[in-house]
C-alpha cells in the first residue's frame, strides 16, 4: 500500500517564481490499484510522481510505502521499491549498451553490484521470451545498441525494464505522449497486459481523457496541486469525456483550458 498524508512542495520559494506543486496531497493506493491521473499544465501531477519517486525533497508531510515511512530516503534507496517509465523514449536506457545489458541493469535495480557483475546463463535463456511478448522482433536483438531502436521500441523496453522486478509501484509519467499514434496504443496495450497481468500497483500520468477513462479501476483529477476529484469501479467506467470536463468545471469553478490534453 502506498500512502501519502498531506503531502506538500513549494519550488523558488521566496522568489517571484515561487510555485506551490503540491498543496497537501493526501492519496491512498491499495495493493493492486491502477490509476490515471489528469489535469492541466503545471497542476501537479508530475511533481507528484517525483515527490514518490524521491527525485525532490516534500516540503512536508509523510510518504509510507507498505507501512513504511519512505518521505526521507533517497532516490537511489527507493529505486528498489519503485519502477518509473518516463515521457522521453531516450530516458530509462543506456543508448550504448546492448538490450540484454539493459535488462541485465534493471534485473539488479536497487542491489549492491561488485566486480562480479555480470549476464548470468539463466538470464540469457529468460531474456528473449521476455522481449517476445512486445511482439517487435527485439528477441533476436539481444546485442543491438538500444540507441539504434525506434522511439517505440525504446519504450516499451524501457516499460519491461521498470517492471522486471515486480516493483511495489510503477510510476508512469505520460509514457505515450511522445509516440505516434499507432505505436502510442500499442505500448498503452502492453502497458494495461503488464499491470494487470503482475497486480502492479500503478500511478499512470496522461494527457489523454479516453486514455484515463478506459484504462485502470481509479481515475484522478489535479487542480493546482490539490486532487479535486476521485473516482473508481464501476463510476469511473460509466464516465465519458464531456462529463469529466463537467466535473473539471464543477470543482475547480473554470475550464480545463490546456492544448496538450487529448479528449478523444
Amino acid at each position: 500500500m502506498l500512502k501519502l498524508t498531506n503531502v506538500k512542495k513549494t519550488f523558488n520559494r521566496g522568489t517571484v517564481t515561487e510555485k506551490r506543486a503540491l498543496t497537501g496531497v493526501d492519496l491512498t493506493l491499495a495493493d493492486g490499484d491502477f490509476v490515471t491521473v489528469i489535469g492541466g499544465n503545471g497542476a501537479g501531477k508530475s511533481t507528484l510522481l517525483n515527490m514518490i519517486a524521491g527525485v525532490y525533497p516534500i516540503d512536508s508531510g509523510v510518504i509510507e510505502l507498505d507501512g513504511k515511512d519512505i518521505s526521507r530516503l533517497s532516490e537511489s534507496a527507493r529505486a528498489r521499491y519503485l519502477g518509473r517509465v518516463f515521457q522521453d523514449p531516450m530516458r530509462g536506457t543506456a543508448a550504448d549498451m546492448w538490450i540484454e545489458e539493459n535488462l541485465a541493469l534493471a534485473r539488479r535495480r536497487g542491489q549492491r553490484r561488485g566486480l562480479a557483475w555480470g549476464i548470468s546463463s539463466q538470464e540469457r535463456e529468460e531474456y528473449p521470451g521476455l522481449l517476445a511478448s512486445l511482439d517487435l522482433g527485439l528477441e533476436n536483438r539481444m546485442r543491438a545498441k538500444v540507441g539504434l531502436l525506434s522511439g517505440g521500441q525504446r519504450q516499451a523496453l524501457t516499460l519491461l525494464m521498470a517492471t522486471l522486478t515486480d516493483p511495489r509501484v510503477l510510476l508512469l509519467d505520460e509514457h505515450t505522449a511522445a509516440l505516434d499514434p499507432k505505436t502510442a496504443s500499442k505500448v498503452l496495450a502492453l502497458t494495461k497486459e503488464l499491470v494487470e497481468s503482475r497486480g502492479l500497483t500503478t500511478i499512470m500520468v496522461t494527457h489523454n481523457m479516453n486514455d484515463a477513462i478506459r484504462l485502470g479501476n481509479r481515475l484522478i483529477m489535479m487542480h493546482e496541486g490539490s486532487i479535486i476529484y476521485d473516482v473508481s469501479g464501476a463510476e469511473k467506467a460509466a464516465l465519458t469525456v464531456s462529463e469529466l470536463l463537467q466535473k473539471f468545471e464543477e470543482v475547480s469553478g473554470g475550464e480545463l483550458a490546456n492544448d496538450r490534453m487529448l479528449l478523444g
